[in-house]
């Protein structure tokens, strides 16, 4: 199996190295593909069954339970790239997979590298996973609690906002509070299913919710999205211990539905109230008693105190012991402290929200719709839309939170804010209830802006990092488990057919290998989708989308956006782009997520906007090469240029990809395509593509 996180080439290409490895070896091997356009060439049980064993090359987690029982290497979707020789002949000799041994989805057999980098890698895959679950429970929660309020709340004499019982709004609202009292069990269930596998999902759920559940374990505030990380981790690596005990064959059965949910859950329930629980109430307790010995100190030097808090975890013990603390004094009738509380309240979910429309490049487009739900629940007050953020990238994000807040807490300290409901946010000051509302908003947007500002910061230098970090020379040694899902079973039958099958891009291909005579190898290679047009028919390169009028000899460009650039002229002149500029934009947009440079000297932009009118490909050469920040460090040579209009960006866009992707993996057509003299020889030599 192969893929690739972003959903383009990188699939294919390492399912076709693979298969060419394969048939220079004398194996015979079946790829399957899995992505953004479904599962294709599936693996048969027959063939699993007549598997030698399963090479796994994907940046993806991937459904191993149907290897249960064969050999499997799991290694990241660029080894089956660079070294698929050295993957086949590994998988020969790797260790048999099954869950009674404690390998399970989230965390695929080692295959070599160091035991750091694997821990790491393991843990970073399984907190995504927990935070994709979470963002749907924290966007619609967040959105429906502010939709209610905003449509069904009361003014009230002192500037609340109450939602009369029984009526609509209010049962909006509990809906709501539903999906935000989920979110963190969420987080934990699916943290730990990562890493091991279903058994784990249960107590990693259980701890979830026995953490954000302060009353189990005499606290006033549940350990939030903080303690749903630590129940989550702990959750999966008990579950996987517990795999490790050698048990009599006839309980093996019913160690994953009944013995290890039941252990792994009452364990850490019970060692989470009895053990976690007790200092987080000792916490919360000893934070209340000094911030009530501080409210003579500086109003400046505690309204920075109390936005640090309030930003720090964003519900649990330490954030909650400054909304109480502020709250319990507006009866006493100092409303400063909660004015205080109130400007850090909105400062991290608008601050997270802003970060990501100044600096796109750095999110995904899942964090970009989050981030705009994070402004919408930040004008109420939910400081809960920033959360996603935090757990994704808590390093980076939290001590940007922290940030913001204390500036908004320490200017409203100064101005001597005030607010009369136990509430904050923008929404506060409109209903009323806050005193000097100009500085309270001057408060809360320079806070914002210092947390979006300090977070793009972060973020910039951390993935700055990792750029280096992948722009290093690829090691032979295959990538940690957890890093990445792919497939290539090896398989002795004789009846096994290689198939270089390509599924979507960035989807999972599973090869299978049969070791045969020389002479009596055989091989059939699937186009992936779509027609398929008729070799070296030069009128119908890539389905007529890419013509002599689309071919340039060689680009002038030798920087990445200039080519960009120039290859959208190029495809402009067949009438099919209504806006170049646009274009270009959507195409250096796409480079942002992830270069399009896929090694080898190959380079393939790509666009999805309506911009263009009608599928197009554009095609141009290289002669010195151009950094396009290819993983293998390659200049590129030759470079594609796709463009599909929104309407047709589906399987059309992912069929071109997986055309080029897999013919550009044989070196004698890149030598071809490199020596043609003029546009004629060129499209020969594409019209090979098919």
């Amino acid at each position: 199996m192969t893929a690739c996180p972003t959903g383009i080439a990188h699939t294919y290409m390492a399912a076709e190295k693979l298969a060419q490895a394969a048939r220079s070896l004398g194996h015979e091997m079946k790829v399957e593909t899995q992505g953004s356009i479904g599962a294709e060439n599936v693996l048969s049980d027959n063939d699993v069954r007549e598997a030698d064993g399963i090479i796994i090359a994907a940046d993806k987690d991937v459904d191993r339970g149907r290897f249960v029982g064969k050999k499997v290497l799991a290694v990241g979707v660029a080894e089956g790239i660079h070294h698929p020789e050295q993957l086949i002949e590994r998988v020969q000799s790797a260790p048999v997979y099954g869950r009674e041994e404690g390998d399970g989805a989230g965390a695929a057999p080692s295959s070599g590298g160091s035991g750091g980098g694997k821990e790491r890698s393991v843990a970073y895959k399984a907190l995504m996973n927990g935070v994709s679950y979470m963002i749907p429970f924290v966007v619609v929660g967040g959105l429906l609690i502010a939709i209610s309020l905003a449509l069904g709340g009361h003014p009230q004499a002192d500037g609340g906002l109450v939602i009369p019982d029984g009526s609509f709004w209010k049962h909006v609202n509990d809906i709501g509070v539903i999906g935000f009292t989920l979110m963190v069990p969420i987080l934990s269930g699916y943290l730990a299913y990562a890493i091991g596998d279903r058994p784990a999902l249960v107590p990693g759920m259980i701890g979830g919710w026995i953490a954000n559940t302060g009353a189990l374990y005499d606290s006033k505030a549940g350990a939030g999205f903080i303690g749903a990380i630590v129940t989550g981790f702990l959750a999966g690596y008990l579950v996987l211990w517990i795999k490790k005990v050698k048990v009599p064959r006839f309980v093996r059965p019913i160690m994953p539905i009944i013995v290890i949910p039941i252990v792994a859950t009452t364990a850490l329930g019970l060692f989470f109230i009895y053990v976690v629980g007790k200092p987080i109430s000792w916490v919360f307790t000893h934070l209340t008693d000094w911030l009530g010995g501080m409210t003579g100190s500086s109003a400046i030097l505690l309204g920075a105190i109390l936005g640090l808090m309030i930003a720090f975890d964003m519900g649990g013990p330490v954030n909650k012991t400054a909304f109480l603390f502020g709250a319990g004094l507006i009866a006493s009738g100092n409303q400063t402290v909660m004015g205080m509380c109130a400007a850090a309240i909105p400062v991290m979910p608008l601050g997270q929200g802003l970060a990501t429309l100044i600096r796109r490049r750095l999110y995904s487009e899942q964090e970009r719709e989050t981030g705009m739900a994070a402004l919408f629940m930040g004008l109420f007050g939910i400081s809960e839309g920033a959360i996603p953020f935090a757990a994704a990238r808590p390093a980076q994000v939290i001590p940007a939170n922290m940030l913001g807040g204390a500036v908004a807490g320490a200017v409203a300290g100064m101005a001597g804010v005030t607010d009369a409901v136990p509430h904050g946010g923008p929404i506060v000051a409109v209903l009323g209830a806050v005193g000097g509302v100009p500085v309270f908003f001057v408060a809360v947007a320079i806070g914002t802006v210092v947390t979006a500002l300090a977070t793009v910061t972060l973020v910039d230098i951390s993935e700055r990092r990792k750029g280096d970090a992948a722009a290093a020379p690829l090691s032979p040694v295959p990538a940690p488990a957890g890093a990445g899902v792919g497939a290539v079973a090896v398989a002795g039958g004789a009846g096994a057919v290689a198939s270089a099958g390509a599924g979507a891009a960035g989807g999972t291909a599973t090869a299978t290998l049969a070791k045969a005579p020389a002479a009596e190898t055989r091989t059939e290679e699937k186009a992936p989708v779509g027609d398929e047009d008729p070799a070296g028919d030069e009128d119908r390169v890539l389905s007529g989308y890419l013509t002599e009028q689309t071919v340039k000899t060689q680009l002038a460009a030798d920087e990445k956006e200039a080519a960009i650039r120039e290859m959208a002229e190029l495809v402009a002149g067949t009438g099919k782009v209504a806006d170049v500029a646009e274009l270009v934009r959507v195409a250096l947009a796409r480079e942002a997520q992830g270069t399009t440079g896929l090694g080898e000297e190959i380079a393939i932009p790509h666009a999805k906007t309506d911009a263009v009118t009608a599928p197009v490909v554009g095609f141009a050469r290289s002669a010195d090469g151009i950094d396009w920040g290819s993983l293998d460090g390659t200049l590129a040579k030759l470079v594609f240029m796709i463009a599909v209009p929104e309407a047709a960006a589906g399987d059309e866009h992912l069929r071109i990809l997986a055309l080029l992707s897999r013919k550009l993996m044989d070196t004698d057509f890149r030598a071809r395509l490199q020596g043609a003299e003029d546009k004629a020889a060129i499209l020969r030599a594409l019209g090979e593509i098919h």
